[in-house]
Order: structure tokens, then C-alpha cells, then sequence
């Protein structure tokens, strides 16, 4: 086991500057071996320390009355939401994997996020996702595109949990660099609640869950630098995922923490052993000693380095309680899984110490290694890049208004952005487990928690377009949409995660536009009292073609405590009057309108105030709540007209139409197609009209009446006239009819 020898060309190769690997020799006190080097690179790799981004997200509102655990306290958010339960939910990125290897790149993200939530000794009940690509048009994006839905589906379908939510969009920006964010959520009791801790000197820690090999090496890495041509060679980077082998490691380990066999638990993703066992440790204040000739192997010869750093899947590492060792072996080997003892926590020290054959291959201080520990902390250089006040001033009043507006919705509704995700939610089991009240293809996601009247609402958003606009306001509109949607399912949001996608944060453009959004998020979030929980930061997302757009993907959940509120974004019954809350602006500037249409970016993205969206949000949930409410859809992409198409054909086994009048409007375009934020579509029965301009003027929120669900078609004033069945055909065959063709 000769190891290299450490010099500037090997720190270089492992991605760590002059500054920091001269700060690794102080700590150290000595020269790093290669092991060491290794382990250090991975654990100050932005992907693991955060090292761009920690001193920003800090500055986020990360504490609420019903949070149990502190923002990057733990593996995943956790939210009381009483009856002695909590919710357990989080959303990261594996955006560089998928790009090089689609399906297992999306695939053992699920798999990855999953652990996240069971490791907290949550039982997994929904999983979402958020993807972005190219133009579907492109026979490689399609490619990706195919593979990532694939290795989705693929995972979450074997593993047993339903796939319930999420969203799409495609964009030039993405083309080179899809972004593949997942998402999970799981309830746990409060006295099983498992922590991330070794505390206990002398303790057991032990290896569970499938062999160690040399795949995903470095993945760590790989996540914290620019896609490149060489990107494509790196695929030993991405590691392989086994969903059943992930089922058994989800049941053996809920099965030992409801036995109290486990002290802690530490899933292994990124950085495999070498960041599980840092950060149980650095985070208790202890030492860990770890023996590596007793970790299950599946390869030969493998060296100190490569096991450290292996990303395998389906891995865990545990501290068991005094005495409860072989508890621990006999459920794992009920589960037909690994369970091997490879060291112990030790009070004597605090330091990380590596041996294989007798050998020190490490010894390094734990909490050095640790989020927010030894890791470097950077505020980078900002620079408002030139675009924005270039595509802010552009104005679009003069802009032609189409002759045929009948063509203009009928070609936004096929637009890929706009389309229905079917293609893509019907590779997915999304009933299992029973428990989904509100499938994909809605505002948000319900499920139900069985043995209680509660349910929760999830939902992830963002128009990356908006944030490249104008990244602060972009982002409230992130966090506000995510809101809307969930409030719009009956819910009341109660918290965030977020997965942070952006460009290379040692560009001051990208770093701009990162801490804006990072400043609008804040703002949005302490106006809905939603802190955030936990999530990703992913930055690199680059590619030779250039950066994608900002987006800071937000997972919103939300709680009904009646699963009764459920409510679903179709008209139910002809007769019923169709309401719109909120006020129009008629603002075309960033809409999928004007970009598809007239082949324009530009005009800064909508408006928002954040306390009349508030006070939208609050009329809407206390309506349903009252029981005044059919349907309930917010206006988002494509604006009112489409809002009003979906409201007619989402239900396609009973598609219902409308005829409204739109309120008082200057531009006929503006006032169907604007994005304006703030807005929802409601549907009430007759005698139910009164009781919501009540509660609409008790909130001050304007209540516009638009018109009455009746007949086939959707009719708005004299501009739009459609059969339901001209709508149909695009909204549910555009990505399927273009997904369909030989690749």
C-alpha cells in the first residue's frame, strides 16, 4: 500500500488552493499523507463544506416554534406537527452525475435523498422531483431527459414510495447541464427520532448495508467543478444504485431504532465513510477510530484512500448502544445485510484516526472536517452583471398583439414548459402505500398520514427565467409560488428546504446573482413564517456554453390538519361561478408568452408584494377551510388564460368549460397571458359567492367575478373561443408526441 507522495501538482489535482492545503499543514502540524489529502478534499469540496455559500445561508430565517431540528443540525429538516408526530423532509441535487450518466444519476439521488429521511428514523411517504433540461428538441437532451425519468421512476418505484410531485422546465441554459433536484418526506414519532451523535466513549461503531467498492470516488468532488468535454470520461465518479438492497437498509433500520439498539446514525453519501464518521464525531466533540481491514469489501485491493472516499450506495454508519451490538447484527442479518463492527467512539481524543493492517493511514482533528467546522468560510467577490440592467430596461408596450389569440393559448398550452408532466408522473408509482390523496399533475401534492385526520401538501418551484431577470424578487416568487400552490391544496405552509443551483461562485456575476437570491428568499420566507429547514447548495453548474440560469428550487411543505380541505385545481360542476382573487397587472416581462411567442427574454420578471400575497394566500386557505371552495389554481406560468384552460381540462375524464369576462385591462395579451403574481382561480357554487367577497374584503383582497363553468368550450370575452378538445391534444400530447420519437 505505497502511497504517493503529496506535492503541489497532487494538492492542484485534488481541487484545494495554496491558501487552504497551508492551512490543512497547520492544522495538522505536518504534511498530509495522500489518505489524508483525500479525506480533506472531499470534506472541503464545496458539495461537503459549503465553504462559498455557509456564511450567506446563515443569514437565512432558520427558526420557528415547531422546528425539532436546526437548519444543517441534522440529516434532514423536522417539523412538529403535533400528535406527537414530525415531518423529516429535505431536497438535494445530483446534477453533475446525471449529466454524464443519466439514469443512475437520478437514481441514487432518490436513493440518496431517502436515506436522508430514514435515517432520521422517518419512514419515507413521498418523494418529488425537480428537473430542468435543454430544448426538447435537442436528440441529446431528449436522452438525458429519458434516462433521468427512467432511473427516477426506477428507484422510487422498487424502493415502494410514491413519487408524488415536482416539475420540468426547459430552457437553452440548461442544455449542457441539466438540473436533477430530489426530494423527500417522511413522518416519524417523536420518542424514535434518530440523531446524527457519538457521544458515548468507548461505544461500537459499526458498518451497515451493502459492501464498500470503488465506485463514486470522488463524487464529491466532481459536484464542486465546471461540467467539461473531459466531464464525460468521469463516470467512475457516479456511483450505482440497488433500490432493494436500500428497502432492506430502509426496514432493518427503522426496526433498530424502534428496539433503542442504535445510539447514532449517519447515512454515507457524499464522501462515503470519511464524512460519516467526521461529522458523528466532530459534531459530538469526540474521537472515532475506525480499522479498515474490517469493512465489508466487494473489490479487491482496495487502498485507505479509495475506501474512505467511496461513494457505494445503500451504506450507513452507526453507533450502537453499549451492549446492543449484536442486536444490531441479528436485525441486519434478518434483513439479509452487512452489520460489521470497524471501531469505537473515544472521549480521549478528538481526532479522526484511520488504520488499515496495523498502519495510521489518518489522524485528523474530527470537527475540522465538519459543516461550519475547520473548513475555510469564503464571502466571494460580486459584480451586478451587465445583462441585467440591459434586459430590465427593455420595454414591451410597442410589441404587436397577435391577430389569433385562439392560437397563441393553443400554442403556449403544447408549450413543453406548460404541457402536461403525464409523460413524465406516469412512469412513476404514485399510489403506493395508499396514501396519496392529490396525484402529480395538481398545484401540489397531498398525502395523507394514516391513523390521523392530517395531511401534507409539498410542492417544489422555480422559474429559473425570473431569477435570471431580477435573482432577489425571482426567488420571493420561488418561495411564494411554492406557498401559493400548497395553500391552494388546502395546506398551510409551514416550512422549507431548498436546493441552491448556480454558477461558479469564484465568478462575482454568479456570486451576485447567488447572494440576491439568497436576500429574497429571506424576505419571502420570514413574510410566510416558513423557516428553512435544511437543503443543497449546488454551484458549478457550468458547462463551455456558460452558466444555467440561477435557480433556487424550493420544496414548500404544508399541513392540513382536516384531510377533508383537500382541494384540486379542476372545475367540478357546470353552474359553478369562477372567482379570481387578487390583481392583475397585466405584466408580459419574463412570461412563457413572450419568450415563446415573440422569442423574447426580457423586462424583469413580475412584480410581487409580499403582504398582498399574503393576505391572497390567507382569503384562499380560510375560504377553504369555511368550505366554500370547489377548485382553487393559482395563476402562474402562462397566466390567466392558461390558469383558466388547465381549470377546465385537468381532469380529463370530465372536462368542464367556462365563459368568463376578464375585469378592466389595457393590453388584451397582457391581461390573458401576463404572469402577474398573486393571482388564484377559484370556483364556487352560487350561493357561496357572498360568503367569499366577505372573507375576501376582510383580508382586503380584490374578488373579481369572472364567469360560470358551462359547456365544451372556453370562452373569454371575444378574444378566446376553443373547443375543450382543441385544448386537450397540446396540453397532454406535446412532450409525449416529441419523447416518442427514435433517438
Amino acid at each position: 500500500m505505497l502511497e504517493p507522495e503529496v506535492n503541489k501538482e497532487l494538492v492542484e489535482a485534488h481541487g484545494l488552493t495554496d491558501e487552504e492545503y497551508a492551512k490543512i499543514c497547520e492544522i495538522l502540524g505536518r504534511t498530509p499523507n495522500f489518505t489524508e489529502l483525500g479525506i480533506f478534499s472531499v470534506m472541503w469540496s464545496e458539495h461537503c463544506s459549503y465553504k462559498n455559500s455557509i456564511l450567506q445561508l446563515k443569514t437565512l430565517p432558520r427558526e420557528g416554534e415547531h422546528l425539532l431540528a436546526e437548519a444543517g443540525e441534522e440529516n434532514a429538516g423536522l417539523i412538529d406537527i403535533g400528535d406527537g408526530l414530525a415531518v423529516a423532509f429535505k431536497i438535494e441535487s445530483h446534477n453533475h452525475p446525471s449529466a454524464v450518466e443519466p439514469y443512475q444519476g437520478a437514481a441514487t439521488g432518490v436513493g440518496g435523498i431517502l436515506r436522508d429521511i430514514f435515517t432520521m428514523g422517518a419512514r419515507p411517504i413521498a418523494a418529488l422531483d425537480s428537473l430542468r433540461f435543454g430544448r426538447l428538441e435537442d436528440a441529446r437532451v431528449r436522452y438525458l431527459f429519458r434516462g433521468v425519468v427512467k432511473g427516477i421512476g426506477d428507484y422510487g418505484n422498487c424502493f415502494g414510495v410514491p413519487t408524488v410531485g415536482g416539475e420540468v422546465y426547459f430552457d437553452e441554459s440548461y442544455s449542457g447541464n441539466p438540473l436533477v433536484n430530489a426530494m423527500a418526506v417522511g413522518i416519524v414519532k417523536h420518542d424514535q427520532i434518530a440523531r446524527a451523535q457519538a457521544k458515548i466513549d468507548g461505544a461500537t461503531v459499526m458498518i451497515i448495508g451493502a459492501s464498500t467498492g470503488r465506485d463514486g470516488i470522488h463524487g464529491a468532488t466532481f459536484a464542486s467543478e465546471d461540467l467539461s468535454k473531459e466531464s464525460e470520461e468521469r463516470r467512475s465518479n457516479v456511483q450505482v444504485g440497488d433500490p432493494f438492497t436500500e428497502k432492506l437498509l430502509l426496514e432493518a433500520t427503522l426496526e433498530m431504532i424502534k428496539a433503542g439498539c442504535i445510539h447514532g446514525i449517519q447515512d454515507m453519501g457524499a464522501a462515503g465513510i470519511t464524512c460519516s464518521s467526521s461529522e458523528m464525531a466532530g459534531g459530538s466533540g469526540t474521537g472515532m477510530e475506525l480499522d479498515l481491514d474490517k469493512v465489508p469489501l466487494r473489490e479487491d485491493g482496495m487502498t485507505p484512500y479509495e475506501i474512505m472516499l467511496s461513494e457505494s450506495q445503500e451504506r450507513m454508519l452507526l453507533v450502537a448502544e453499549p451492549g446492543r451490538e449484536a442486536d444490531v447484527i441479528a436485525i441486519c442479518a434478518k434483513w439479509d445485510l452487512n452489520a460489521q463492527e470497524i471501531g469505537f467512539v473515544t472521549a480521549k481524543h478528538d481526532k479522526l484516526i484511520v488504520r488499515k493492517e496495523g498502519r495510521v493511514f489518518a489522524e485528523i482533528p474530527a470537527d475540522t472536517l465538519v459543516l461550519g467546522g475547520g473548513a475555510p468560510q469564503y464571502v466571494r467577490e460580486t459584480k451586478k452583471p451587465a445583462y441585467i440592467d440591459v434586459v430590465q430596461a427593455q420595454k414591451f408596450d410597442s410589441l404587436p398583439v397577435p391577430e389569433d389569440l385562439n392560437a397563441v393559448l393553443l400554442q403556449l398550452i403544447g408549450s413543453p414548459n406548460i404541457a402536461s408532466k403525464a409523460w413524465v408522473y406516469q412512469q412513476y408509482d404514485f399510489s403506493v402505500r395508499t396514501n396519496t390523496i392529490i396525484a402529480p399533475g395538481a398545484d401540489a401534492a397531498v398525502v395523507r398520514i394514516k391513523g390521523t385526520q392530517k395531511a401534507l401538501a409539498v410542492s417544489t418551484d422555480c422559474n429559473g427565467r425570473y431569477v435570471y431577470l431580477n435573482p432577489r424578487r425571482g426567488a420571493s416568487i420561488a418561495v411564494a409560488e411554492s406557498a401559493r400552490n400548497v395553500v391552494c391544496s388546502g395546506g398551510q405552509p409551514v416550512g422549507i428546504t431548498n436546493c441552491l443551483n448556480f454558477g461558479n461562485p469564484y465568478k462575482p456575476e454568479m456570486y451576485w446573482q447567488f447572494t440576491e437570491a439568497i436576500a429574497g428568499m429571506g424576505e419571502a420566507c420570514r413574510t410566510f413564517g416558513t423557516p428553512v429547514t435544511g437543503g443543497n447548495v449546488s454551484f458549478y453548474n457550468e458547462n463551455p456554453k456558460g452558466a444555467v440560469y440561477p435557480t433556487p428550487t424550493i420544496g414548500m411543505l404544508g399541513v392540513l390538519e382536516n384531510v377533508d380541505h383537500a382541494t384540486t385545481a379542476w372545475f367540478k360542476n357546470a353552474g359553478d361561478i369562477i372567482a379570481l382573487i387578487g390583481d392583475d397587472k397585466e405584466e408580459i416581462g419574463g412570461s412563457e408568452y413572450l419568450a415563446t411567442i415573440h422569442g423574447k427574454i426580457g423586462g424583469g420578471c413580475p412584480a410581487l408584494d409580499l403582504q398582498q400575497e399574503k393576505a391572497v394566500q390567507e382569503t384562499c386557505l380560510t375560504a377553504i377551510k369555511n368550505g366554500l371552495i370547489l377548485s382553487a389554481h393559482d395563476v402562474a406560468d402562462g397566466g390567466l388564460a392558461i390558469a383558466l384552460a388547465e381549470c377546465c381540462i385537468l381532469n380529463a375524464e370530465n372536462p368542464l368549460g367556462a365563459k368568463v369576462k376578464l375585469p378592466e385591462h389595457q393590453r388584451i395579451d397582457g391581461a390573458l397571458f401576463g404572469e402577474s403574481q398573486s393571482r388564484i382561480v377559484l370556483s364556487v357554487a352560487s350561493e357561496d359567492v357572498e360568503a367569499l367577497r366577505e372573507i375576501c374584503k376582510a383580508y382586503n383582497v380584490h374578488c373579481h367575478i369572472l364567469g360560470e363553468v358551462s359547456g365544451d368550450r372556453l370562452i373569454i370575452d371575444s378574444s378566446i373561443d376553443v373547443q375543450l378538445s382543441e385544448l386537450t391534444k397540446p396540453f397532454y400530447n406535446s412532450i409525449k408526441d416529441q419523447m416518442s420519437e427514435i433517438i
